[in-house]
């Protein structure tokens, strides 16, 4: 597949996939954007700010470099990317193994993420998703890498593909933009489920031992097999 064709794919992904965004009331008027990087380049694709999901196309996806910048007479060069397109950059520059980022202000987790508490890991879905807790972030503001670097701060050497920017919202990463989008789509899931839980009483925990088993087995033995493989 040469460039070009990477480049198209990945602002065909993108911009389909804000979609599934809204079909689970992750974000709500123009807030909330995906990026995904170009495989095997220094580039990638990122929502362009402030335009509403209805109009989003491939053609209207930013192509940026792993600063930032937005390459000139690419389709969608003439708009303004996201204003978390620093935080996004920030996170390929130093994570090498991401694909993807998610950015929502998803209800409950971003309810979490007012208080600056980490969502813990108190069902099985969450021990086979994320491994453990959610953690929470420092807080930062929009406008430079600030988020970036909380983010991959955090991040590293963690199992969770998400992060609860304190007082901000979510950001989720992932292999591509699609892991990303479903780490985004399950964060919100998990922590209206122990937001409810814990008004009913106290969560009882998963003990340790218990969750690295349930997150192997998700991660290395559910769902199908690549075909071809017995």
């Amino acid at each position: 597949m040469t460039t070009d064709e990477k480049i198209q794919a990945v602002r065909e992904e993108v911009a389909a996939l804000h979609a599934e965004l809204v079909r689970y009331g992750l974000v709500v008027w123009t807030g909330g954007n995906i990026s995904g990087r170009v495989p095997g380049e220094d580039l990638f694709v990122i929502k362009p700010s402030g335009v509403t999901y209805d109009e989003l196309a491939p053609d209207n996806m930013i192509l940026c470099d792993l600063d930032g910048n937005v390459i000139p007479g690419t389709p969608g060069s003439d708009r303004s990317p996201s204003s978390d397109t620093a935080a996004h950059a920030y996170v390929y520059r130093n994570m090498s193994n991401v694909g993807g980022v998610v950015h929502t202000h998803s209800t409950y987790a971003t309810a979490w993420a007012a208080r600056g508490e980490a969502i813990p890991c108190v069902i099985t879905g969450m021990a086979d998703e994320f491994g453990g807790e959610i953690p929470v972030g420092p807080f930062a503001i929009i406008g430079d890498d600030s988020i970036g670097r909380g983010i991959v701060a955090t991040l590293e050497g963690h199992r969770s593909r998400a992060v609860l920017m304190q007082n901000h919202g979510v950001f989720t990463i992932g292999k591509d933009a699609r892991d990303a989008v479903k780490a985004a789509v399950m964060t919100e899931d998990v922590a209206r489920t122990i937001h409810i839980s814990r008004q009913l009483g106290e969560p009882i925990p998963i003990p340790q031992d218990r969750i690295d088993a349930l997150y192997d087995r998700y991660q290395n033995v559910y769902g199908q097999k690549p075909q071809g493989e017995l």
